[in-house]
């Protein structure tokens, strides 16, 4: 994959990607903004998911500082709700 740099006076904004696999793809999820995306390989499935959040961003711009807290968690194997 290779990154190009932002053009001149636009700014650079971090989100987080969240991936796993379904049905042979890769699914891509940004959890700051909602988008979802796929693709063949996880490289694939992140620039899909760029392209989406560029696209969504432009017509619903993100709230500035809203991060999501990210964690992990365990359950015991079997449990039932």
């Amino acid at each position: 994959m290779v990154a190009f740099p932002a053009p001149i006076g636009e700014n650079m904004r971090t989100f987080a990607a969240v991936l796993y696999r379904e049905e042979g793809m890769y699914v891509a999820e940004c959890p700051e903004v909602g988008t979802v995306s796929r693709g063949r390989t996880v490289e694939e499935a992140v620039a899909n998911l760029k392209e989406a959040t560029e696209l969504y961003s432009e017509e619903f711009p993100p709230e500035d500082g809203r991060r999501p807290i990210v964690t992990t968690f365990e359950v015991t194997e079997g449990a039932r709700a």
